[in-house]
Parts: C-alpha cells; sequence; structure tokens
C-alpha cells in the first residue's frame, strides 16, 4: 500500500501573521537595542540545519523576516517537507543587516520547533510504513501554535486529529456512565451533533461490539493488552462489520513498540509525543556568505 501524499498547506495567512506578530512583539518589546548598534546597510546571511532533519517552518520563517524588512530576498534551497542532512544550507537571505539581526530568534524558534515536529513525526511514519496503519497527533500542542505544529505532523507524513473541542464529538468513560449505555450515550451525540465526526471510547470487547453495532466514525481501544487487540480487529473486520470503522490505539505507545501495534492491524495510532515532547532541529542564521 503507498503512503498518502502529505498535505502541504499552511495554515492561512492570517494565522501565520498573527504567530508572528506576538513572538516579534515578545522578543524585540520597544525595540532591538543591539541591533541598533550595527549599521543600517544591505546584507546577507545564510540558514544552516546543524544536524539531519525534515525541513518546517519556511511559512513562518519568512513572515518573520517581511514584518522587519518587506524587501527582503530569502533563496531557498531545499523544499519544505525535505530531508536534509547536517551541514545543509537551507536558504540564502539579502536586507538590511538590522532586521535580519532583529528577526533571527523568532524566525529560528518556529522553525526549530516545526522541523523537530515534522521530523519526529517522519519517524513514527516510518516505523509503520507498508502497514497501512495511519499516525495521527492529538490536542497535547505548545499553547498557541497548535495550528502551526499540526501543519508540522502533516509535513511529517501524519495526519490531524481533531484541531480542538469543538470539531469533533469524542465520547469516552463519563459519557457512557451519565448516558447509561455506549449506545444510548451514541444516540445522544448524533441527535445533538449531527453533522460531527463521532469517536468513541471503549474499554472492553462487549462496548466494542456495541459501538461497531450503534455506529459510528472511528473506535478508539485503549489500554488493550495484544491479544485483546488483535481480536478487536478481527471483530472489527468480520462480518458484519466488514472493517467499515476504524479503529484507533491511544496512549502509553512508543516508537519501539509501534511497528506491532500496526502490524495487529489497527487503523490508526495517536501519539501525544509528536507535538508533547519537542526537541527543536539545531539551526542557526549567520550573517555574510556562507563558507565555501
Amino acid at each position: 500500500m503507498s503512503a498518502p501524499a502529505r498535505d502541504l498547506s499552511p495554515p492561512p495567512t492570517a494565522e501565520i501573521e498573527a504567530d508572528v506578530a506576538d513572538a516579534l512583539a515578545e522578543d524585540l518589546g520597544s525595540g532591538d537595542v543591539t541591533a541598533e548598534l550595527l549599521p543600517d546597510i544591505a546584507d546577507s546571511a545564510y540558514l544552516l540545519c546543524k544536524e539531519d532533519a525534515v525541513v518546517c517552518g519556511r511559512p513562518w520563517f519568512e513572515a518573520c523576516h517581511r514584518a522587519l524588512d518587506p524587501d527582503v530576498r530569502i533563496d531557498w534551497r531545499v523544499a519544505e517537507g525535505e530531508r536534509v542532512s547536517k551541514g545543509t544550507v537551507l536558504a540564502l537571505l539579502h536586507g538590511r543587516a538590522r532586521a535580519l539581526v532583529s528577526a533571527e530568534r523568532a524566525s529560528l524558534n518556529f522553525m526549530q520547533t516545526l522541523s523537530g515536529t515534522a521530523t519526529v513525526t517522519a519517524s513514527y511514519v516510518e516505523a509503520v510504513r507498508g502497514t497501512g496503519t495511519r499516525i495521527l497527533d492529538t490536542r497535547k500542542t505548545l499553547p498557541g501554535l497548535r495550528l502551526a505544529q499540526k501543519y508540522a505532523v502533516r509535513v511529517g507524513g501524519g495526519v490531524n486529529h481533531r484541531i480542538g473541542l469543538y470539531d469533533t464529538v469524542m465520547l469516552k468513560e463519563n459519557h457512557v456512565r451519565a448516558a447509561g449505555s455506549i449506545s444510548a450515550a451514541i444516540a445522544d451525540a448524533r441527535a445533538k451533533h449531527p453533522q460531527l465526526p463521532l469517536i468513541v471510547e471503549v474499554e472492553s470487547l462487549e462496548q466494542l461490539r456495541e459501538a461497531l453495532g450503534a455506529g459510528c466514525d472511528r473506535i478508539l481501544i485503549d489500554d488493550f493488552d495484544a491479544p485483546t487487540r488483535r481480536e478487536a480487529v478481527r471483530i472489527a473486520r468480520g462480518a458484519p462489520f466488514d472493517g467499515r470503522i476504524p479503529l484507533e490505539v491511544s496512549g502509553g505507545v512508543d516508537l519501539a513498540g509501534l511497528r506491532a501495534i500496526a502490524e495487529d492491524g489497527v487503523d490508526c495510532i495517536s501519539i501525544g509525543a509528536l507535538t508533547k515532547h519537542v526537541r527543536a532541529i539545531d539551526l542557526s542564521l549567520k550573517l555574510g556568505p556562507p563558507p565555501g
């Protein structure tokens, strides 16, 4: 099975510009007193990647520099989503020296964070390659950067779960307890939010059969051991359900155990670590031409 094409569509421009405005306001405050010491002349710079990575964050990097110098020229040497090796020069910049320096930290913060998210996502996607299992993100994102990080997940080859609490209904133990049963909770959710996707978490094979019979858009089998998980797949894909409702695994999943879970036949695995345990990629922006 071939991998689906990555969605490299960034968030709306207004969202990116708002992210950048907040970052620059945080960094610059009343003015960059250090950059003022530099002559305000035309200069060049280069963006260096200091480790292997998947490149992500170009729209934010560009917006940071253009906010301070609308005439800056950025010549990218790599594409968004491209894998690069340590020592790769990602871009050459030409603009006003003070603006290049003032935008440096904010632009790098976006680029290193989003490249980190894309890079770790790509490693999870690679681990399940050929199984048909999709890697999903979660809502465990850095405050204020949810759309940016979910974009980075897509760049890394992953798939976005719900964006927030408003675009998908997710039924868990408390909802089932309040409604009295899985079926009753599903009926209530469908009646109140018929236009929204519905995900149901189940805690047993009995609840799984009930959710499959009642109907929903995805079923979350959380904390099932391997034999129970494989039986859940057999039930969901057998008659009369015939695999119409995909199964998702979540919780306590790490890279080492990922392949085994995927090979059990589940459709999706959601990983909070993609956006929660962020390790920034080591990048630097240096004035002057690149070496060599």
